[in-house]
């Protein structure tokens, strides 16, 4: 650090912060104060910052605010994770921060940005003209702000699984220590549940669907998406187009806890004393843990696509469907489709990545003038496009894995294997046999998109978790 002040001078500093802050001359700064302040002097998020920073250690009344001295206790501890942080981004150990080391930081965290673009973030802080950010600077900009890690630059960047479009396949969220401390991490993870619940009830009819022409269109029946609808409700009536949902809901909750902890496990192995991930080590990661994910609650997959695809009366119940695939086939049939199915999570995990980084670059690079925040149509845009770009291009490994769950269940149906069923669909219906029912599945995409991420931020809402 360059040109420490005395301790007195810093007090006299954070004294008159405070009194700036304390706005109804009370002598405690609350969060709506706080969050006022941080409104005022450009503090990023102020409803995160303030709920994060008016409860430091040792606080007694996060309700009642701070007063002066537990105010200059949660300011010594902002500086000293700042000072951290400004020495991790001054890579030369120079004493200041300049354009090339913003550039290798974003780098780090798998973004590319253009000199322009690291030369604007540089510009927003440096106040004396010299281009280049030194600690009095870092530490004025970034005091009252939430900034945690380096990865909190990125803060609004995150790839976040939010978007429910019925495929759990994605990299999973991740979190910040802060939030892992508070417990917001469970919180956010009930919102999404909660909220993918509600999507694919909404879209359910056209999962249903798409599983239904995975499986029963050919070249020779031509079976498209109204005579798919139009065939299930005459045979089951219109509660017949949710069919499979419960379980497909059920699965949820167990899917992302199992994946969000052998992410951060698998996560902590391969980044051993590094701060953050890399795009590739990020997406080796997510890969691993979503095989993980897929292989502990894969049976509740294969009932999902039998009480999807069954008939009026054909099981009473998930139990009923359960007991009956034991009996006639044996254990192994709870894992039909599963090689095609863990094959899948490569292209969709990739290029769901690469799509998503690529997007995000673009638009940084383009668009990008005074904040880092895009503002949540760029995000959910992005991972629209991305999440749908994953999906294409792993779905003829989804109908193949669909048709194995299903071909017990078919019939006239060929057992066959992964290779032989591929070669099969090549040989009779040609590539676009791989694309079966692909139609309604790129339909649901919006709707699911709008209704989880509608649903995900009222449930933040309701359950007291910070915005991100």
């Amino acid at each position: 650090m360059r040109g420490g002040p005395g301790e007195a001078e810093r007090r006299q500093r954070w004294g008159r912060l405070f009194e700036e802050l304390d706005s109804n001359k009370d002598g405690r700064v609350d969060i709506r104060e706080l969050r006022q302040g941080l409104a005022r002097l450009g503090g990023g998020d102020p409803d995160r910052g303030a709920q994060q920073g008016i409860t430091p250690e040792g606080g007694t009344d996060p309700d009642g605010g701070l007063d002066l001295e537990e105010f200059i206790l949660y300011l010594q501890e902002r500086e000293q994770r700042l000072l951290l942080l400004f020495h991790s981004l001054d890579r030369n150990q120079d004493g200041q921060i300049d354009v090339s080391e913003i550039q290798q930081s974003f780098r780090a965290l798998g973004i590319s940005i253009s000199l322009e673009q690291a030369e604007k973030i540089l510009h927003s802080m440096d106040r004396d003209g010299t281009m280049t950010i030194d600690w009095q600077e870092w530490r004025d900009h970034f005091l009252l702000h939430s900034l945690e890690n380096v990865e909190d630059v990125l803060y609004f960047w995150k790839h976040s699984t939010v978007l429910d479009i019925g495929e759990c396949l994605t990299v999973p969220d991740e979190f910040s220590e802060q939030e892992k401390l508070t417990g917001m991490w469970w919180k956010q993870l009930v919102a999404g549940a909660v909220a993918g619940a509600v999507s694919r009830t909404g879209t359910a009819p056209l999962d249903r669907l798409k599983v239904f022409m995975q499986v029963h269109a050919s070249k020779t029946n031509r079976l498209n998406i109204l005579g798919g609808l139009w065939s299930m409700i005459q045979e089951g009536g219109v509660r017949s187009l949710w069919r499979g949902n419960g379980i497909n809901v059920l699965k949820i909750a167990p899917e992302s806890a199992i994946k969000f902890m052998a992410y951060e496990q698998i996560k902590r192995a391969i980044r051993g004393q590094q701060e953050t991930l890399h795009v590739q080590e990020r997406f080796v990661a997510g890969s691993l843990a979503g095989a993980t994910a897929q292989t502990i609650i894969y049976p509740m997959e294969v009932l999902k696509t039998r009480l999807t695809l069954r008939r009026t009366g054909q099981y009473k119940g998930l139990l009923d469907c359960a007991w009956q695939i034991l009996e006639r086939e044996g254990p192994r049939a709870f894992y039909r489709g599963y090689l095609p199915n863990v094959l899948g999570i490569i292209p969709y995990a990739g290029i769901d990545l690469a799509v998503y980084e690529t997007l995000k670059n673009q638009w940084l690079q383009q668009y990008s003038h005074d904040s880092a925040d895009p503002g949540i149509l760029v995000l959910l845009a992005c991972g629209t496009i991305s999440s749908t770009c994953g999906q294409i291009a792993s779905y003829p490994l989804a109908l193949v894995r669909t048709r194995m769950q299903a071909q017990a269940s078919t019939e006239g149906a060929p057992q066959l294997s992964m290779l032989g069923l591929l070669r099969h669909i090549l040989s009779q219906e040609g590539v676009r046999g791989l694309y079966r029912g692909i139609a309604p599945n790129s339909m649901k995409v919006i709707p699911a998109v709008s209704i989880s991420y509608v649903v995900y931020e009222n449930m933040k809402q309701a359950l007291g978790v910070t915005s991100r």
